[in-house]
């Protein structure tokens, strides 16, 4: 397999004219590529190296949220034009050899937050080994599954029509509530971006308006979307002249929703990729966001415990058939039911980030209240947490943590 771009991890992110972190119709491909070309593109993690694997969360408090994420590309593929449908299989996706371990962030309410943050609103780390297809970590016992490694986060460059609607609707929805902590989204932050191999003038223009990559789009973008993993297929629409692909932000796993905000196993890798072009795929189609196919490789876990959520918050206010709330509740009762068994909130908080847990909105029609599922995998723990007539044992030993800020 060729590869069409390296990364060196002991660089900096911005010493790489084949990253950048932010979208814009503007910024130059770094490599071009023919329909039916397979190739590899090696990725660093989403901060670019700001997380090390110690046992402190200093980092984790700390991170400039201002630069990421870091992605690799853009990519153009000879023949796309705006219109069009680009093709990506994913062939594999896996760990560079010489970052063999992850990360999983709860960050502070203050720097980024979380879909838990007023629960959680404190910085906590979770640094993880690989074994293969398997992963364990020192700051969480008792637990081991088999990933489901994926890009969190590929997309195309979008038109200058389309940075302009996003950058539009973003602004009026962050002057809503401009001091909210967390904001309501993530503008334009010039000093820290990197725009790939853009120089001078032309580089301060772009970056002054190049997108944030924090969300998902209507490109695709931050969808983080747990089985998009080997053996799946992307069709994208195209924007620009070449298309532009870019990618990062590899996770090796990750629960439904990231509700951790950092909440997969973020790490350094890479991805195996082919493209191909449906022509004019977005009319003939009617695509308006990127469709995918799964993989048919994904683990098999067979045993699920079931949390159900419904619309009425922790406070017991009801709300109307809203499926956010209706997860959050059953995130927060899958976590209550961790604790029962020694895990601290922290660490039930991270299992449900980073284990292949799937979210499912399961009822959207009955007024008032919506219900979300939550599936937890009880393979994934050495012991029996299924309930029982004698009732929970502590059996997670103690001493065992998120790692803090020290």
């Amino acid at each position: 397999m060729k590869t069409l771009i390296k990364v060196d991890l002991d660089a900096t992110p911005e010493s790489h004219d084949c990253l950048h972190n932010r979208w814009h119709p503007d910024i130059p491909m770094v490599a071009m590529v023919k329909p039916g070309d397979e190739f590899r593109v090696e990725c660093i993690d989403w901060t670019g190296g700001q997380i090390k694997n110690d046992d402190n969360a200093k980092d984790i408090d700390e991170v400039d949220l201002t630069k990421v994420h870091y992605l690799s590309g853009p990519i153009g593929v000879e023949g796309a034009e705006p219109g069009d449908l680009l093709v990506v299989d994913i062939l594999d996706v896996g760990v560079l050899e010489e970052s063999n371990w992850g990360f999983t962030g709860l960050f502070a309410k203050t720097n980024g937050g979380g879909f838990l943050t007023d629960h959680y609103p404190d910085a906590r780390k979770a640094c993880w080994d690989f074994h293969g297809i398997y992963t364990s970590s020192r700051h969480i016992p008792n637990v081991e599954f088999a990933g489901v490694m994926h890009p969190g986060l590929i997309g195309c460059l979008p038109s200058r029509e389309l940075l302009d609607d996003w950058n539009k609707r973003e602004k009026e929805l962050f002057d809503t509530e401009p001091d909210r902590v967390p904001p309501l989204c993530n503008l334009p932050s010039s000093p820290t971006a990197h725009m790939g191999r853009m120089k001078g003038d032309e580089r301060d223009k772009a970056a002054a308006e190049g997108a944030r990559t924090v969300p998902p789009r209507e490109h695709g973008g931050n969808c983080d979307i747990k089985n998009l993993t080997k053996g799946s297929k992307v069709y994208f629409p195209v924007y620009v002249k070449d298309g532009g692909l870019s990618m990062g932000d590899i996770h090796f796993s990750q629960g439904d929703g990231e509700i951790t905000f950092c909440g997969a196993i973020e790490m350094a890798g890479y991805l195996d990729i082919r493209v191909s072009l449906i022509k004019k795929g977005v009319e003939k189609y009617a695509i308006r966001n990127p469709l995918f196919l799964p993989s048919p490789l994904t683990p098999e876990y067979k045993r699920h415990i079931i949390f159900e959520g419904i619309s009425v918050d922790e406070t017991g206010k009801q709300h109307y058939l809203d499926p956010f709330v209706s997860y959050k509740m059953a995130c927060l009762n899958a976590i209550e039911y961790m604790k029962k068994f020694g895990y601290t909130g922290e660490q039930a908080y991270a299992i449900l980030g980073t284990a292949p847990v799937e979210g499912h909105i399961s009822g959207i029609v009955d007024v008032p209240n919506a219900c979300a599922t939550l599936w937890l995998p009880s393979e994934i723990f050495d012991f029996d947490i299924l309930p029982g007539a004698d009732g929970p044992s502590k059996l997670v030993k103690p001493g065992y943590d998120l790692a803090k800020v020290l």
